[in-house]
């Protein structure tokens, strides 16, 4: 048996905090050997990423880790900042949780790409362009030469993700750390980033220990599977006997976790309060002194939806297809053709003082809770954040009760609410995320991937919680998700889109169920839904 390159012993990690310690990892120990592919799976909070980001040494400021992290006998762990700086992103690579937040939002990704390259390999500028090209073929970005000049806004979730991949393989680590690199993916995607993943550890003899909630992808890519749970290793082994003969009872909850039941059915006479038409959305065209304009890129074409009180529309498609783009554009996040219908009142023309009361009406829920939640606020104060503007009569104390309620509606704990976003696991910052839009009592909430960065137990748990704030509260949805498990478990309709257009739309079980189309029958089996 060969010798482990990273062995992990007795690793804690504590977070002090305004309540007292936390203790988010306790007592935990395993290794990785050279060629292997360990999976550490558990429900949001379990401390499964935090493990990781502390042997990396990105802990929060409160943060701290003890323990061993032995990396060729070299323990990282108390590691001064230079000698670690010399190990990360060279032998041991990282891919994190949640690109948006890692991407620097001034510099296009041409740049982020080719800036290790010459740091670490020494390249020329020029070897260093051709070999980002390379990387960004390799991990399925189109139009690769055009996407060097994107900046990270300019790409969906999926294609962000995807670019940090190709960062993290560029020098050809040891050791590549993957906190939950196929979560922003559609399914198709997802398929062939594993495989190329599995590809690049046989050519390299490089080791990934892969951080994810999703055991459709630990069977796929792992060799042995360790499961957390509070903290705590409640379960290690190979895969097959793990999944075969799981020995814990929480391990097993894991396997069984599914989203179940269906969204009740809209009534007939429901009113309509929102309606779109033709909306469109262009990308990069550029006007040029005495030369014509530049075409651009079209990433929504003509699309078109209506939706009733009460009712949900899933949005599904590939990273990249328009799903967010079409979102920001009904927002008036992004300039866009075609007519917005808010409660029969047309928004797409009105300045953005006239816009501003209607906001409260219309909010939004992100793909990625933490990059959307501040920092330096506490989760009280981010979800009583937008009282400030939209009832500015409120005193402090009344806008701290109204949050209070707000997050208790969304099964949050308001006594933690004196908390950073940093010490949140991603299923509590999500949840802090829907009470800061449920408490201005909107009639539509835009949901952006908002169980994608979640474990299977826990999005059954957000799935119910969105059903029961639609019931009580009469909102609409407009869900937005490349995970059809979870939109047939909350939609009404659903609109199927392919590079910024429809291919489908219908009755969800009828689009799942009998697709017409040969793309949205792909993503069906690519979802293991047929």
């Amino acid at each position: 048996m060969t010798t482990p390159i990273l062995e992990l012993r007795d690793i804690h990690v504590r977070f002090a905090t305004l309540d007292g310690a936390v203790e988010a990892v306790r007592g935990v120990s395993f290794s990785i050997r050279r060629g292997e592919t360990v999976a550490v799976v558990g429900e949001s909070g379990s401390g499964k990423s935090q493990i990781m980001m502390g042997v990396m040494g990105l802990l929060a400021q409160n943060g701290r880790i003890t323990g061993t992290a032995d990396f060729h006998g070299m323990n990282l762990i108390g590691l001064p900042r230079r000698a670690l700086n010399r190990i990360r992103g060279e032998r041991i690579a990282m891919i994190f949780q949640e690109p948006m937040t890692s991407l620097d939002p001034l510099f296009p990704i041409g740049a982020q790409l080719i800036e290790p390259l010459c740091h670490h390999q020494g390249l020329s500028r020029k070897a260093a362009h051709a070999r980002a090209i390379e990387l960004l073929q390799l991990v399925q970005i189109p139009e690769p030469e055009r996407r060097m000049a994107a900046y990270p806004h300019e790409l969906s979730g999926g294609q962000r993700q995807r670019v940090m991949i190709a960062m993290a393989i560029s020098n050809n680590p040891e050791l590549l750390i993957a906190d939950e690199p196929t979560t922003a993916l559609d399914v198709t995607i997802q398929a062939e980033i594993l495989t190329l993943l599995r590809d690049l550890q046989e050519r390299l003899g490089m080791a990934i220990l892969f951080i994810t909630h999703d055991l459709h992808v630990v069977r796929r890519i792992a060799d042995r599977v360790v499961v957390m749970r509070r903290g705590e290793k409640v379960e290690e082994g190979p895969v097959e006997t793990v999944f075969a003969s799981p020995q814990n009872a929480y391990t097993r909850a894991l396997i069984d976790a599914e989203p179940e039941g269906r969204k009740p059915p809209v009534a007939p006479d429901a009113p309509v309060v929102l309606e779109v038409r033709d909306a469109a959305v262009t990308f990069g065209r550029r006007r040029r002194l005495f030369r014509p304009a530049e075409p651009g890129f079209r990433a929504v074409n003509g699309l078109s939806l209506t939706l009733r009180r009460g009712e949900t529309i899933g949005i599904v498609g590939e990273s990249g297809s328009g799903k967010s783009t079409l979102a920001r554009a009904i927002l008036r996040l992004l300039p866009a053709t075609g007519t917005i219908s808010l409660h029969g009142r047309a928004i797409e023309d009105l300045a953005p003082r006239a816009l501003l009361p209607l906001r409260r009406d219309m909010q939004v829920v992100m793909q990625d809770p933490f990059g959307s939640l501040s920092p330096r606020m506490t989760a009280g104060q981010i979800v009583a954040e937008g009282l400030l503007v939209h009832h500015p009569a409120m005193s402090a104390a009344e806008r701290d009760r109204a949050a209070a309620e707000a997050l208790a509606e969304c099964q949050f704990d308001p006594a933690l609410r004196n908390r950073y976003p940093h010490e949140f696991s991603g299923g509590q910052r999500q949840r802090i995320a829907i009470a800061r839009a449920l408490v201005l009592k909107p009639s539509i909430i835009v949901l952006d991937e908002p169980t994608s960065a979640l474990d299977r137990q826990v999005q059954k748990q957000i799935v119910d919680l969105l059903r029961r704030l639609q019931t009580e509260h009469g909102l609409s949805y407009l869900f937005i998700s490349h995970d059809l498990a979870v939109v047939r478990a909350l939609s009404d309709r659903i609109m199927v889109l392919k590079s910024g257009e429809l291919v489908e739309a219908g009755p969800c079980a009828e689009v799942i169920g009998a697709p017409k189309q040969d793309y949205t029958r792909r993503l069906v089996q690519a979802a293991l839904l047929g």
